[in-house]
């Protein structure tokens, strides 16, 4: 009952800080909707003169979707790790590999196509990094997860603009299916209705049958670690002070951890589910109750050694004096050996792992500054203009002018009269040719165009477009740098994000992979090599004695990446260091072959074909030298036996 009433408590706490949170945030949150109605192309019109208040554009040239398109970058930021100290250069060399692996694995290119989009609409937007304990191989247990959230599914704490980390606490808006719920957390919301279906996506969204919107609160506790609290309109699901230490089933009146399995004790006038039900809770040594809780310490009780070599010793006799009776002495008594296992600390990450990706920062606010905010009176005048060159072109024509009392033939034969009264009316029949003027609107049309793309920084160069102003290919080249550097704040800032969320992958990978997970690289040859992430590895001890784990490195995106994602560009640049020297002798076989296997690593049509066919030929080339130097050689040792058998024969004769 009481801990019914702690959690009844709770949920109205969250509840309460969820809607003041949500009212403070709706200064921010009304745009959302407006913004993605925007780039998907609105049509209406504002600010116009009385007459046309509801006027709604026919023909509309999205100038926020073209801009946002332009500056959409398909490269996904390639992780790079320093070690602190040198000692930890192959370590840092792994984590490098590892993260590279998990590039591969998730499905980052959808989830970078979509914050492509996302983070200049509306000027930022989130990652979330989870790890899964249901995913993985027959050998391992649990996966990294990640996902992008748009800024309409994340509440953060009113007041805090500089970053999450400041913040003490962060609430989700998830929208899951009833199914997944009940899976994933046991507990039925299939009477819940949909809270805010509006989170589903960037317009209105009316209640789906099966869906709930989740809430999940992650909050900073007492000691500095990250908490965990979520529900489903007034059903709570999760309630974890320290949401990310690791978590064990003990016994409450004895300590001892459950066991993976044990058999159950059958019991009297009990049938098979009965007893699984009434054994499940209970301790098989005492017959006491498991109850979850959190652990600081790993205990190891077998030696183990980590993939590349780090000793962890197992559990080791200690003399300990049993405890005293009340009234003795506990001299008394002699002091027995007690087996205790080495106990390590268990890591844990300790940060939010919600990441945020900013367009462009801006004093006293969370997000960053939207681009379509920028444009989006650039856009209405647009649509405004458009409207007016419309309607101009379709209402011009030809007009006739006819007697009163003239009558005109109308039917579909191809010769047509106008019958009159008399000769004097032939004079009133004229056509008049109204043609609208739009000269003027055309320049205003283009002005306002140009006025968005100055904002935002886009040039003709950037866009692949045609550049009159650049006549030669360094103009060309020089422009479009010009406005890759107006840009360039975005791209920081992209990745200052992709450098936390690496970081953070580690520290999730350091905290919950057990198992060594395998890793793939190259070396300097083009050749795979094949090695392991092992959390143990930077696991050290200190001069006292302690364990501690090494999480001492720095991450940061190797800003080489976009131009090795560049095959093109990079293929020129190969072949360009072939021709200058920089591989060797450009005419030399070996030279030839070191040439196209850094062709075939970077993915050339048939480069590896035209590698191994050098290699053969090098061979050959080889074993018919070898051949030819044995020949002399082979004539000589021949020699005498061709004697002796010479002066044999002629004996005989």
């Amino acid at each position: 009952m009481n801990e019914m009433k702690q959690n009844n408590a709770k949920l109205r706490l969250w509840q309460e800080r969820l809607a003041e949170n949500d009212g403070a945030y709706a200064a921010f949150s009304d745009r959302f909707d407006r913004r993605e109605e925007l780039f998907r192309g609105s049509r209406e019109v504002s600010g116009c003169a009385d007459g046309d208040k509801d006027r709604v554009a026919k023909h509309v040239r999205n100038i926020v979707a073209e801009l946002i398109e332009a500056q959409v970058d398909a490269n996904i930021p390639a992780p790079k790790v320093t070690p602190r100290r040198a000692k930890d250069e192959a370590l840092a060399k792994i984590i490098e590999d590892m993260l590279r692996n998990e590039l591969d694995r998730l499905p980052f290119e959808t989830l970078n196509d979509m914050m492509e989009r996302t983070v200049p609409i509306q000027g930022g937007a989130y990652f979330l990094l989870e790890w899964d304990n249901t995913l993985g191989g027959h050998d391992t247990a649990g996966e990294l997860t990640v996902a992008a959230l748009h800024p309409k599914q994340v509440v953060p704490e009113n007041g805090v603009y500089t970053a999450v980390e400041d913040m003490d606490y962060i609430i989700l808006k998830l929208p899951q299916t009833k199914a997944a719920i009940r899976r994933r957390y046991g507990v039925s919301v299939a009477d819940s209705a949909e809270a805010e279906p509006g989170v589903r996506s960037g317009g209105g969204e009316s209640e789906a049958k099966d869906m709930v919107t989740q809430y999940v609160a992650y909050f900073r506790n007492d000691g500095g670690g990250i908490g965990r609290f979520s529900w489903v309109n007034d059903t709570v699901l999760e309630d974890y002070e320290d949401y990310q230490a690791r978590r064990l089933r003990r016994c409450e009146s004895c300590g001892a951890a459950e066991p993976a399995v044990f058999p159950p004790a059958p019991r009297e006038h009990e049938n098979d589910g009965e007893r699984e039900a009434a054994l499940a809770d209970v301790c098989p040594r005492c017959g006491g109750r498991f109850v979850e809780r959190g652990e600081d310490f790993e205990e190891v009780w077998l030696p183990r050694v980590s993939t590349h070599g780090v000793v962890i010793p197992g559990a080791r006799w200690e003399e300990a004096a049993p405890a005293a009776k009340e009234g003795e002495d506990s001299t008394e008594h002699e002091a027995k050996p007690v087996l205790v296992p080495t106990r390590i600390p268990y890591y844990k990450p300790d940060l939010f792992p919600v990441i945020l990706q900013k367009s462009v920062s801006v004093f006293g606010q969370l997000l960053g500054d939207s681009d379509v905010d920028k444009i989006s009176d650039q856009q209405n005048t647009s649509n405004r203009v458009a409207a007016k060159i419309l309607d101009k072109l379709l209402k011009a024509g030809s007009f006739a002018t006819l007697p009163a009392d003239a009558m005109l033939r109308t039917d579909n034969e191809e010769m047509k009269y106008i019958r009159l009264e008399n000769a004097a009316d032939k004079s009133m029949i004229d056509v008049y040719d109204m043609e609208g003027t739009i000269e003027q609107d055309l320049t205003v049309y283009r002005q306002v165009y140009e006025e968005a793309r100055d904002i935002i920084g886009i040039t003709d160069s950037y866009q692949g477009r045609r550049d009159t102003t650049a006549t030669s290919g360094k103009a060309k080249e020089f422009a479009a740098s010009q406005a890759a550097g107006r840009l360039e704040s975005k791209r920081v800032m992209k990745n200052a994000a992709y450098a936390k969320l690496f970081e953070a992958m580690f520290k999730f990978r350091l905290a919950y992979a057990d198992e060594p997970r395998a890793v793939t690289s190259r070396n300097v040859n083009g050749d795979v090599r094949y090695d392991a992430f092992d959390r143990y590895d930077f696991l050290e001890r200190d001069e006292s004695g302690e364990w501690y784990w090494n999480d001492a490195f720095l991450f940061s995106c190797d800003t080489s990446a976009s131009l090795a994602a560049n095959r093109e560009q990079m293929w020129q640049e190969t072949r360009l260091n072939l021709q200058q020297g920089a591989f060797g002798d450009p005419a030399d076989v070996d030279t030839l072959i070191l040439f196209w296997d850094k062709m075939a690593r970077l993915h050339y049509p048939c480069a590896e074909e035209t590698k191994r066919y050098l290699q053969e030929q090098k061979e050959k080339k080889e074993r018919a030298a070898a051949e030819n130097s044995l020949r002399p050689g082979q004539m000589a040792a021949a020699a005498p036996l061709f004697d002796d058998t010479a002066s044999t024969m002629e004996k005989g004769r």
